[in-house]
């Protein structure tokens, strides 16, 4: 018999200066925080000094804090952290190592990224007088896939990074379709090399019946969809990973990155992400609890096990920065002469366009679960506000948002997966099961 217990999560913590303390609403935030007894988040920034340059491959832009910035993500009661995001690898090796230091002397124990492989899939452990979970931090979104950690062998060492989750791709079209991709395709010589590269064994053989099209996997169908799975090694990685910890404490919980789409909005999961959560739960997770498009998405009860594609944002300090590496005032025709505020006008089109500009940014929830025998029997959702419309530098902060739509919003969107979620006088949403 497993012990009781309960958990709450937030979404990302996408922090890059010191948040202010005691602020309206913090209290009642840390308060529902504090109702679970293992309270986690994933953060979404490294911790980095004058010594790291920025990485070519970065998640968009540079996100950095300084270290004691730490301490003030752990004002609001976490006690674990995943560390697995398109931003990790931001300030490369060096800074991953650097806020891996920072995180470890802090005694807060996390997971989803490492110094090689093993330490990046494995899972952290937290002890209470309660019970032990067990916590497995992973990203399907990767800027460059050398942002995967690299297995240790018995000669070299393992590569610093996360703990990717690859995924396959196939375009299913018709056999006319088809044909005229074929015909472009080889009177244009665009797939030469790969072909080339194929005849001399430098790539595996094609499936029968398929084509290569430009790297996209391409077949016959009676109509045109876009088939994703999860890949075959990251997915029996994580699923071995959750029977170990099963057998080394009370549960296990996944928590998963992703900006992956299934449809044409962003609220909707990528389908090899909902095969890589379902299969989780198959595998002995309690529960799935996904961050990364900073939005919400929907919640799915599977086999009585709590799935939250997306908790969406819990900080979102965006367009704050002090600073950042040269590659991204390049890429915006800009150099580092320039203010940074510069990098921030053009790419928003003067603050009229990108995240910012979204009110569902800043719409989020918290999640807190009662688990008691390995049966949830309770979902309470708290709706979160961070402050759209107020000036830029002063939003991001997580505070009650009662009131706003924002679980109404979660109705509707949960419904297509059977979920039904209903929300008290008080504002409070419960997952019925």
């Amino acid at each position: 018999m497993r012990s009781s217990f309960s958990f709450t999560a937030a979404g990302d913590f996408l922090v890059q200066r010191h948040m202010p303390e005691n602020y309206a609403g913090f209290e009642a935030v840390r308060d529902f925080i504090l109702r679970g007894d293992f309270r986690f988040f994933n953060l979404e920034t490294v911790f980095t000094d004058e010594t790291c340059y920025g990485n070519q491959f970065y998640g968009g832009a540079y996100l950095r804090a300084d270290p004691e910035v730490l301490q003030d993500t752990l004002r609001y009661g976490f006690n674990m952290l995943t560390v697995a995001n398109n931003h990790t690898l931001d300030f490369a090796h060096n800074g991953l190592l650097k806020t891996i230091d920072t995180i470890r002397k802090a005694g807060v124990p996390f997971a989803g990224a490492g110094r090689n492989l093993d330490e990046a899939s494995e899972p952290c452990y937290l002890e209470t007088a309660k019970g032990s979970m067990g916590l497995i931090g992973a990203t399907t979104s990767m800027t460059n896939v050398a942002a995967l950690a690299g297995q240790q062998s018995r000669r070299f060492p393992g590569r610093p990074g996360v703990n990717g989750i690859r995924h396959t791709e196939e375009l299913v079209v018709t056999e006319e379709q088809f044909e005229a991709m074929k015909a472009a395709r080889e009177t244009s010589h665009m797939d030469a090399a790969e072909d080339v590269s194929r005849s001399e064994g430098f790539r595996p053989p094609l499936k029968p019946g398929t084509m290569s099209f430009h790297g996209l996997t391409v077949s016959i169908g009676d109509k045109p969809c876009f088939i994703t799975h999860p890949n075959a090694l990251d997915m029996k990685r994580v699923e071995q990973a959750i029977e170990n910890a099963r057998r080394e404490c009370d549960y296990v919980i996944v928590s998963a990155h992703s900006h992956d789409l299934g449809g044409p909005n962003k609220e909707i999961p990528a389908q090899f992400f909902e095969e890589f959560a379902r299969r989780c739960i198959d595998a002995g997770a309690t529960a799935f609890v996904g961050h990364g498009p900073h939005l919400i998405r929907p919640i799915e009860i599977y086999k009585g096990k709590p799935i939250f594609y997306c908790l969406g944002n819990f900080v979102f300090q965006d367009e704050v920065a002090v600073d950042s590496p040269e590659d991204q005032y390049t890429e915006l025709g800009l150099t580092s002469d320039s203010k940074l505020t510069d990098i921030y006008i053009r790419r928003t089109k003067d603050h009229t366009a990108g995240l910012c500009t979204d009110r569902r940014v800043y719409e989020a929830f918290l999640p807190y679960v009662r688990i008691e025998n390995d049966e949830v029997t309770e979902v309470t959702l708290m709706p979160i506000s961070l402050g759209f419309g107020l000036e830029r530098w002063r939003t991001g902060y997580p505070e009650p948002g009662f009131g706003l739509g924002i679980l109404e919003r979660l109705q509707k969107m949960s419904a297509p997966y059977g979920t039904r979620i209903t929300i008290d006088e008080e504002g409070y949403g419960h997952v019925e099961f």
